[in-house]
C-alpha cells in the first residue's frame, strides 16, 4: 500500500454504471487493514466483507474476506453458502473471492466467481507450488450447475517485482443479457 499516491484518484475517475466492488485479499491484511480500507474508499469501491448487495438490473454481488484475516483475529468467515442463499435470486449472481478455491456447497448458487491470488504462479519454481494448491490458476473454468470461475492473472506481483511465463492481465468481462 506504499507509494500509491494518485492511484486512488485515477481509479475514482472510473465510474461504472452499477458501481465498483472489492474484497479483502491476503496482502490487504499484510499491508494494514486501515490503509487498505482507506485506499479502496478513496478509489470509489464498495468493499464487500462477507456480505452481498443488489447492484441493480437483477445483478447480485457477494464478496467474502480472504481467510488470512483469521490470522489477525479480525473475524470468522461467514458461511459462503448461507451468504449466497440470502441474496435476492435475480438473473445473475457474482461471487467475489480472492482465492480461487471453490466451495462445492456453493456451486449452483452463483453464476460467476471472480478470483485472483495466484498470479498464474508468477515465477518458477513458485508456479509449481501454486499449481499444487490451486489447480484452477488462470482463465475460465466451468464448475457445473450453471456456475463458472474466472481466475485473473492480475496486474501486480507479490514478493519480487518480476513475472516469468505468467504475463499480467487486466480482465474486462461484459455481461450480456440473452433473450430466452
Amino acid at each position: 500500500m506504499d507509494n500509491l499516491d494518485g492511484l486512488s484518484e485515477l481509479m475514482a475517475g472510473i465510474r461504472p454504471r452499477y458501481g465498483k466492488f472489492a474484497v479483502m485479499g491476503n496482502h490487504e491484511y499484510y499491508a494494514g487493514i486501515g490503509q487498505t480500507l482507506d485506499f479502496t474508499r478513496k478509489a470509489g469501491f464498495t468493499m464487500l466483507r462477507d456480505e452481498g448487495v443488489s447492484a441493480g438490473c437483477g445483478i447480485s454481488i457477494a464478496g467474502v474476506d480472504d481467510p488470512a484475516g483469521r490470522r489477525y483475529g479480525l473475524k470468522d468467515q461467514v458461511s459462503e453458502k448461507a451468504l449466497l442463499q440470502g441474496l435476492p435470486h435475480g438473473p445473475f449472481t457474482l461471487l467475489l473471492k480472492h482465492r480461487p478455491v471453490v466451495d462445492q456447497g456453493s456451486v449452483g448458487l452463483f453464476d460467476l466467481q471472480l478470483s485472483g491470488h495466484v498470479h498464474k504462479g508468477q515465477i518458477f519454481p513458485f508456479n509449481l507450488i501454486a499449481w499444487f494448491y490451486y489447480p484452477l490458476r488462470a482463465g475460465e473454468s466451468v464448475l457445473g450447475n450453471g456456475s463458472h470461475l474466472y481466475v485473473s492473472r492480475g496486474s501486480g506481483t507479490w514478493g519480487p517485482p518480476i513475472r516469468f511465463l505468467a504475463p499480467p492481465e487486466i480482465t474486462v468481462i461484459e455481461l450480456v443479457h440473452e433473450a430466452w
